[in-house]
């Protein structure tokens, strides 16, 4: 089986930088991501994504299945889009290009088309970001930067404790899977794809019962150990801002001004290239 979605420690600059670094990098990019409609913008962003992605030398192995899971989000996510608002992107950019009718009142428009293009990239921009932040901080050194600038050490620690458990819930996930492929159900590339859709989408109560079962036995085990009791802790691992994370974060600070300063200029966050 392929190797999960985990942290595994690389000697790359961006396994050096501090784990509160790449989560201000991962808001701020994703603020950015979410706030701007402009296609410049977003076209800028995914090129950069894919050189850190490929800087941070990511197994692709690691994030395949993920991918491949949120990809098929992205087309039921983009297919609801059309079905439910099909003219919103004539409403958005105040002309109506005409591509090819459907059927009844559904016509494909060019605007429609830019307008789903980039909520596309929008995903695009986002999702490389998540899965270097994922594989690339270690929990335990991140939970420990947190507590270091004054954030509370259970908001750290919960947060420690969500990436630690991300492997648990993705090899339960593969368990769950493999027990409904036993049973005949298929969910490979054989099956049509909407089967895999509705089959995949099958696993998701088992799975949640199961993290239940997880965050039970995690919780009882941390009352036992008397977490909580006291004010402040002290931690086995943590790292102190350098100047490379000064200047990641200047860098990423100043993208994202300028980002949005090229989004609002004209008062619309929608770069219009219809008028």
């Amino acid at each position: 089986m392929a190797k999960l979605l985990t942290y595994e420690k690389k000697d790359t600059w961006i396994d050096r930088l501090c784990g509160v670094t790449k989560l201000i990098f991962f808001l701020a990019w994703s603020i950015t991501s979410m706030l701007t409609y402009d296609t410049r913008v977003l076209a800028v962003m995914f090129v950069i994504s894919l050189v850190l992605f490929q800087l941070s030398k990511t197994d692709w192995k690691q994030v395949g299945g993920i991918f491949k899971l949120i990809m098929i989000f992205m087309i039921i996510n983009l297919l609801a889009i059309f079905i439910f608002a099909p003219e919103q992107g004539s409403r958005i950019y105040g002309t109506e290009t005409v591509l090819f009718p459907i059927a009844g009142n559904y016509v494909v428009t060019a605007e429609q088309l830019f307008y789903e293009l980039n909520i596309l990239l929008k995903y695009f921009t986002i999702v490389p970001s998540v899965f270097i932040f994922i594989v690339t901080t270690d929990p335990s050194e991140f939970a420990a930067s947190l507590n270091r600038i004054g954030i509370s050490y259970n908001i750290g620690y919960a947060i420690s404790v969500a990436l630690r458990y991300i492997p648990d819930v993705q090899d339960d996930f593969h368990k769950i899977r493999n027990a409904q492929e036993a049973r005949g159900i298929e969910m490979s590339s054989k099956a049509k794809f909407m089967d895999r859709v509705k089959n995949t989408a099958s696993i998701i109560f088992p799975l949640i019962f199961t993290s239940m079962e997880r965050i039970d036995t995690v919780s009882n085990a941390m009352e036992l150990r008397g977490y909580g009791k006291h004010k402040k802790r002290t931690w086995y691992t943590g790292r102190k801002l350098q100047k490379a994370d000064y200047m990641t974060i200047a860098v990423t600070l100043i993208f994202m001004a300028a980002a949005l300063v090229i989004t609002y200029h004209d008062g619309s966050r929608f770069y219009n290239p219809f008028l």
